[in-house]
């Protein structure tokens, strides 16, 4: 015999998940362990939707089976608990997170989701397994019982989407509302307005909670007052206490994951989950029985964040002998408004920008900075609640609280620090009342993402990344263009890794753990690592950048950027856009947690490229080009403010002062991956073309590389080997210039000088041999074709294919699909047999069948032979 079973005092959810059992467990028999909650009660005996059987009714010896749903605990299952001790083979059905006193089960599915409905929703879709619309109505009530109408915090998607599901099945809504939405009764209304009175908020670790209680002679479901209670008053956690005839009641309603109500109530012999609990318990003074609750609350609660999950770390400091006008260099170069001041490696106090502008008024400019540091400011350590630093920073009107370890400066919260955690915990605890895009958005997860868009092998690498990242007590971020690329759900081939630490380190040992193989580069404090997977025969070569957490400066416009280790925080605001400034933790406690310090997600969804700040352009010119690229390739506009600045830098003649190859590479990406007709029409519109080269005219530029572009597609599926496209542009770009121009052009761009040499040998290769084509119906012209393409590489004979007239274009096309690799089927051994030995006659030989087969003859290994033998091979001598 099969049982299935619930928790006592039955709610919707339960007896839903009874019935859904019921579907899976056709053989098994509903045996509740109490009572119903009187609503439950009321819809059971109106429709009936199953049989439930007494205890008594069984034959308790031939139970093998025990099903339990919608609870693990065993103090919640009453007398059918007596199974688990028998041996009965138990299959578990919860949603509700784990414990100490957990059913120990053979077979269980136990996920956090906002009702246990919602999941046997799923199995059924899944399944196939059909439902009526009684059925559906039934679990449409317990979905929205459990998650409070989809307005509780516990509330996922998924519960959403099983509530989508039900009403296309034929859930009745009408009834949903008339068991949900039960006007209070006089006795009910007394019993609210007397816990209303009776209320006491508690501050307990930086969380309101609230504690009330009352008295209710007739015993009856009152888990509704609790959420009208949560309805009318402002708090993260209730907490009820009601007095029966004989015994207490304490209903527990939570906001916050911090306040975890069924694990506080476990402790009082109830149970539940997060968002909502209960305990029943015999008679005690409510008094002392709130005394324990309390110290139980403070027991359970989980730690709140401190100010080490906050803080900006490392910090820049400044010695305190430094002069106010040295530090105004400093608050210039690093963009910041305060600094700890320090003796040593101790704080002395803080400086603000306002102070050191005041001071240079007055002419103090020489002064010593430590005279002017207030040093009787805020200071906390790093185990410092959150709350407690948010309200003295409002209290003492202070904008920057230094983080000390033993007198030692090692992490610093700002003001926008706390008002991007407010803004945080304010979307998380109204969520349902801000519009959905931009509660995603505050505090994603994106972990199913990635291991949706990355493979199998990358993911590995990646939970590997977090678990040592724990270990060494780093902080470890995906950064850069796959975070992007995974959030508009494409598939990225970068693994590009930011530690908050020593970065050469963490890949030393991440190779140690992965068997992998680290080339390190100090001078920038990272380092590469090749990991080689074989699979299904084939070798896969991953490489993982790591990189320490850096800020940079710029000493001068356009000039090479001075790199120092810095945050996260830090590392992202230093890159070029806002879409590129988006990080995933990788700490096992955090990981797939999103950060997005500057509306990079926002941007993604709007389609825009933003930059950072507005000297973004002034720093590092070659993102102009590099915002053209990202727009093109995905598909993206280039905000009006963006523009604007393009401009000015162009104006300013910025892009005079760069230095290196750095406009190479941005215009070589470019070319690589854009359509390079609208990429170079899109650099003519905000005038630089001209920064390439003066003497290159737009029009005709745009025309030469339309006509590549449209030639590269019309054969690319014919060709066997690999080509450079963006050479091949490059080379069109160069056409139509002079040897000097072309020279002044590559030299300008810093192209690397292997690469000029390779560029200009394939441009004046590609020029003489159109002008040696010849005549199209020539004698031997295969041959002629052949002869004159043969040495030259890919590249440049697409570049020829170009600029040829249509009757050169169809011979070069015939050279690339078939005379190229054509060669003679005859091998040395045959000639041997033949009398002729390897040397010049052999060579000629070789020649003549060639030129034989280019002409469309000699198609068979025999036919070869037997030219062979008719040759005459004394006139070869």
């Amino acid at each position: 015999m099969q049982i299935i079973t619930t928790h006592l005092n039955a709610d919707f959810d339960a007896i839903a998940s009874c019935m859904s059992a019921k579907k899976l467990y056709p053989e098994a028999v509903v045996v509740l362990p109490g009572s119903m909650e009187r609503r439950v009660k009321i819809f059971f005996e109106n429709f009936r939707p199953f049989e439930i059987k007494k205890i008594k009714e069984i034959d308790l010896e031939k139970v093998r089976t025990l099903i339990v749903v919608d609870t693990r605990s065993i103090s919640r299952i009453g007398e059918l608990a007596q199974f688990l001790r028998k041996g009965v083979k138990v299959h578990l059905y919860d949603h509700h997170p784990k414990a100490d006193d957990d059913i120990k089960a053979d077979f269980e599915i136990t996920e956090q989701i906002g009702a246990l409905a919602s999941l046997f929703t799923e199995i059924f879709r899944k399944k196939n397994i059909e439902i009526n619309p009684l059925e559906a109505t039934l679990l449409c009530l317990g979905i929205y019982e459990e998650t409070g109408c989809l307005l509780f915090p516990s509330t996922t998607p998924r519960d959403v989407e099983a509530v989508a599901y039900l009403l296309k099945k034929g859930a009745n809504l009408n009834i949903v509302s008339q068991f949900l939405k039960e006007e209070l009764s006089k006795e009910e209304i007394s019993l609210l307005n007397e816990i209303l009175n009776s209320l006491q908020e508690y501050l307990i670790n930086g969380v309101r909670i609230n504690i009330g209680h009352g008295v209710q002679e007739q015993p009856r479901d009152i888990s509704h007052i609790a959420h009208k209670v949560m309805d009318i008053i402002d708090t993260e956690a209730l907490f009820l206490i009601i007095e029966m005839q004989d015994k207490i009641l304490i209903i527990g309603r939570s906001n916050t994951p911090q306040v975890d109500v069924g694990l506080i109530l476990s402790q009082f012999g109830g149970g539940g989950h997060w968002a909502a609990g209960s305990a029943t318990l015999r008679e005690k003074p409510v008094t002392l029985l709130i005394e324990e609750l309390i110290k139980v609350i403070k027991e359970y609660i989980k730690p709140q964040k401190v100010a080490k999950d906050l803080m900006t770390t490392p910090v820049i400091s400044v010695q305190w002998d430094k002069t106010i006008k040295e530090v105004e260099e400093i608050m210039t170069k690093y963009g910041i408004n305060a600094m700890p001041v320090v003796k040593g490696e101790s704080f002395i106090g803080v400086i603000t920008r306002g102070v050191v502008e005041k001071a240079i008024f007055h002419g103090l400019k020489k002064s010593k900075v430590g005279d002017f540091a207030t040093t009787d400011a805020y200071t906390a350590e790093e185990d410092t609640p959150l709350w407690e630093i948010e309200k003295n920073m409002v209290e003492l009107n202070q904008r920057f609280v230094p983080i000390l370890r033993e007198q030692k400066v090692v992490g610093v919260i700002t003001r926008t620090d706390i008002l991007r955690n407010l803004y945080e915990e304010l979307i998380r605890k109204f969520k349902i009342s801000k519009p959905k895009e931009e509660t995603e958005e505050s505090r994603k997860n994106v972990a199913n993402l990635m291991r949706e868009f990355f493979s199998e092998e990358v993911y590995e690498i990646l939970l590997n990344i977090g678990k040592l990242a724990e270990e060494m007590g780093y902080g470890a971020y995906l950064v850069g263009g796959s975070v992007r690329d995974i959030l508009m759900r494409r598939s990225s081939p970068d693994i590009d890794i930011v530690v908050e630490g020593d970065g050469i380190a963490f890949a030393h040992e991440l190779a140690k753990r992965i068997d992998g193989k680290v080339i390190p580069h100090p001078r920038f404090a990272t380092a590469k690592i090749l990991k080689e997977i074989r699979k299904n025969g084939e070798i896969k070569k991953y490489y993982i950048d790591i990189a320490t957490a850096r800020t940079e400066y710029y000493e001068s416009p356009a000039s090479l950027p001075k790199v120092e280790t810095s945050s996260i925080k830090k590392d992202l605001y230093r890159r070029d856009f806002t879409i590129n400034a988006l990080a995933v933790k990788l700490n096992t406690k955090d990981f797939g947690l999103l950060i997005d310090f500057f509306g990079g997600q926002r941007d993604i969804k709007d389609k825009k490229i933003k930059v950072l700040h507005n000297l973004s352009f002034v720093e590092d010119p070659t993102r102009a080009i590099r915002a053209i690229r990202f727009s093109e390739k995905l598909g993206f506009k280039i905000s009006k403010h963006t523009e604007n600045l393009i401009k000015l830098a162009v104006k300013m003649n910025i892009f005079e002062k760069l230095k290196g190859p750095r406009l190479y590479e941005e215009l070589i990406l470019l070319l690589k991956e854009t359509l390079p007709h609208n990429s170079i029409k899109r650099l003519g519109d905000f005038g630089l073309l001209k920064i390439i080269h003066p003497s290159i005219e737009e029009k005709n530029i745009y025309n030469d590389l339309t006509k590549a572009y449209e030639t590269i597609q019309g054969i690319e599926l014919f060709l066997k080997e690999e080509y450079r496209k963006e050479f091949i542009y490059l080379m069109v770009i160069l056409w139509g210039l002079d040897s000097k121009a072309r020279e002044e052009l590559l030299q300008r761009i810093c192209a690397p000088p292997n690469v000029i040499k390779e560029l200009i040998e394939n441009i004046n290769s590609a020029q003489q041999t159109l002008n040696s084509f010849g005549i199209e119906d020539s004698e031997n012209f295969n041959v002629r074709v052949y002869n004159l393409l043969k040495p030259l590489n890919i590249e440049t004979i697409i570049l020829i294919m170009i600029y040829a007239k249509e009757w050169q274009k169809r011979a070069i096309f015939n050279y690339l699909t078939k005379l190229k690799d054509i060669k003679p089927i005859i091998t040395g051994e045959d000639l041997k047999k033949l009398g002729i030995k390897p040397g010049p006659v052999y060579r000629k030989i070789l020649e003549c069948i060639l030129r034989e087969k280019l002409q469309g003859r000699l198609l068979s290994k025999e036919e070869e032979i037997a030219f062979v033998k008719e040759l005459e091979v004394n006139k070869l001598v």
